[in-house]
């Protein structure tokens, strides 16, 4: 573990609660044994608020030149170049992102070594018009029991903003078009099953008070907030990690959890260990909602 220097340790980046860069910091390496396996391997994009959460935010991809050396990077291919991209493999690495008023680390949904091969799936709900929390909840059900029906082990995540992220983890054996493509049929199905309560509708003016069911950052270098990330929002609410046995706690809220009362939560069990690690075939998950409709 590094002695990590902070700067301006007593920059405060969340005006309204006090919240500092040391307090965000000490954050984020009281997460990490946590947070870093959900990082590992996987490049970043750095959403920084060096003036604090009033100000102009940075949403970050490639790697200042000043960066130690100690911090991994990958150089990934773009649209007529490459980016070199931070990657967090140890503590000190989002202790240090930390120092850079990086509020919230976004990941990739591939690994670096391995960029067009995603092994993890999204599902990002959020209320739209009128509908709320508790829509967002049944809708987190709808999608978690049909990926589940098709053998998509699915792990939840509050978001730390409005919603809920559903979450499974593939085996790296298909490309993000085959993976956004079977998102897109699982949002079809859930869609006809409801129309009146989900949307894919891309439009917000489309919407009404429906779920939407966002599957866009199924894609090559598109990011999710991290688990565990901090959100630029008054409270600085965390994106956390919960069990399919919560989502009907009536206290349960995406800013439920915050840099200052994350510390009892990290002292319950892990409610992602009971789920498999073990990456599964989108394609044969696929198969299996042909078999169901």
């Amino acid at each position: 573990m590094r002695d990590i220097g902070i700067s301006r340790p007593e920059k405060v980046l969340f005006p309204g609660d006090g919240i500092t860069k040391s307090e965000l910091a000490g954050h984020y390496r009281s997460v990490a044994s946590r947070a870093v396996p959900r990082l590992r391997g996987r490049a970043l994009m750095m959403e920084r608020h060096p003036d604090g959460i009033g100000g102009k935010p940075l949403m970050q991809k490639n790697v200042p030149g000043y960066f130690p050396d100690w911090v991994r990077t990958a150089e990934l291919p773009k649209e007529g170049g490459t980016v070199r991209h931070a990657v967090c493999d140890n503590s000190d690495t989002l202790v240090y992102l930390a120092g850079q008023a990086c509020i919230t680390p976004h990941r990739w949904l591939s690994k670096a070594d391995r960029p067009d091969d995603p092994d993890l799936l999204v599902f990002d709900l959020d209320p739209s018009g009128s509908a709320d929390f508790d829509d967002v909840r049944w809708a987190a059900s709808c999608v978690g029991g049909l990926l589940e029906a098709v053998e998509l082990p699915t792990q939840l995540m509050t978001t730390g903003s409005r919603g809920i992220h559903v979450i499974a983890a593939l085996d790296r054996k298909s490309d993000f078009d085959t993976v956004r493509a079977f998102a897109r049929r699982i949002s079809q199905v859930l869609v006809g099953r409801h129309p009146g309560r989900l949307t894919d509708e891309p439009r917000k003016a489309d919407r009404g008070d429906r779920i939407y069911l966002d599957i866009q950052r199924n894609a090559y270098a598109q990011t999710a907030v991290a688990p565990y990330s901090v959100r630029a929002r008054p409270g600085a609410p965390v994106a956390t990690p919960i069990a399919w046995s919560e989502l009907d706690d009536p206290q349960l809220r995406p800013d439920r959890w915050t840099v200052r009362n994350i510390a009892g939560r990290l002292r319950e069990d892990d409610p992602w260990a009971k789920v498999s690690a073990r990456g599964r075939s989108v394609r044969a998950a696929d198969r299996r909602l042909s078999d169901r409709i």
